[in-house]
Protein backbone atom coordinates (compact mmCIF):
# COMPACT_ATOMS: atom_id res chain seq x y z
CA UNK A 1 0.00 0.00 0.00
CA UNK A 2 1.21 3.75 -0.75
CA UNK A 3 2.07 6.25 1.56
CA UNK A 4 -0.80 8.57 1.05
CA UNK A 5 -0.18 12.16 1.46
CA UNK A 6 -1.29 14.97 3.57
CA UNK A 7 -3.91 17.15 1.52
CA UNK A 8 -6.05 20.15 1.63
CA UNK A 9 -9.67 19.24 1.72
CA UNK A 10 -9.98 21.01 -1.67
CA UNK A 11 -7.48 18.57 -3.25
CA UNK A 12 -9.38 15.66 -2.42
CA UNK A 13 -12.70 16.78 -3.03
CA UNK A 14 -11.49 17.52 -6.86
CA UNK A 15 -9.83 13.89 -6.94
CA UNK A 16 -13.33 12.34 -5.75
CA UNK A 17 -15.01 14.74 -8.59
CA UNK A 18 -12.54 12.96 -11.33
CA UNK A 19 -13.26 9.58 -9.89
CA UNK A 20 -17.13 10.09 -10.53
CA UNK A 21 -18.31 11.23 -7.46
CA UNK A 22 -20.75 14.65 -6.83
CA UNK A 23 -21.22 16.35 -4.29
CA UNK A 24 -24.49 16.30 -2.41
CA UNK A 25 -24.68 18.81 -0.15
CA UNK A 26 -22.31 20.76 2.47
CA UNK A 27 -23.29 20.93 5.68
CA UNK A 28 -20.81 23.17 8.38
CA UNK A 29 -17.88 22.11 7.48
CA UNK A 30 -18.35 18.70 6.07
CA UNK A 31 -18.76 18.26 2.04
CA UNK A 32 -21.00 15.31 1.40
CA UNK A 33 -20.54 12.95 -1.83
CA UNK A 34 -21.91 10.41 -3.40
CA UNK A 35 -20.84 8.20 -6.81
CA UNK A 36 -23.35 8.54 -9.44
CA UNK A 37 -22.72 5.63 -11.02
CA UNK A 38 -22.96 3.19 -7.67
CA UNK A 39 -25.17 5.10 -5.03
CA UNK A 40 -23.16 2.83 -2.46
CA UNK A 41 -19.91 4.85 -2.43
CA UNK A 42 -20.21 7.78 -0.51
CA UNK A 43 -17.45 10.19 1.10
CA UNK A 44 -17.46 13.00 3.78
CA UNK A 45 -14.73 15.46 3.40
CA UNK A 46 -14.07 17.46 6.63
CA UNK A 47 -13.67 20.80 4.60
CA UNK A 48 -11.34 22.64 7.31
CA UNK A 49 -8.38 25.29 7.13
CA UNK A 50 -5.76 22.50 8.05
CA UNK A 51 -4.18 19.27 5.46
CA UNK A 52 -6.31 16.50 6.27
CA UNK A 53 -4.51 13.99 7.84
CA UNK A 54 -3.25 10.33 6.54
CA UNK A 55 -5.37 8.65 9.19
CA UNK A 56 -8.41 10.87 7.83
CA UNK A 57 -7.69 10.54 3.82
CA UNK A 58 -7.59 6.74 4.36
CA UNK A 59 -11.09 6.60 6.52
CA UNK A 60 -12.42 8.99 3.70
CA UNK A 61 -11.03 6.13 1.25
CA UNK A 62 -12.34 3.43 2.66
CA UNK A 63 -16.11 5.11 2.61
CA UNK A 64 -15.77 5.83 -0.94
CA UNK A 65 -14.29 2.39 -1.54
CA UNK A 66 -11.17 3.13 -3.40
CA UNK A 67 -7.50 1.81 -3.12
CA UNK A 68 -5.04 4.09 -2.12
CA UNK A 69 -3.30 3.36 -5.51
CA UNK A 70 -5.65 4.63 -7.35
CA UNK A 71 -6.53 7.87 -5.60
CA UNK A 72 -2.68 8.54 -6.19
CA UNK A 73 -3.19 8.23 -9.59
CA UNK A 74 -6.42 10.29 -9.56
CA UNK A 75 -4.28 13.25 -8.06
CA UNK A 76 -1.55 12.79 -10.76
CA UNK A 77 -4.63 13.10 -13.48
CA UNK A 78 -3.87 9.38 -15.11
Amino acid sequence: MSILPMLRAATIIAALLKAGFTIIRQKGSHVFLRHAADPTRFATVPRHSRDISRKDLASILRQAKISADEFLKLLQGK
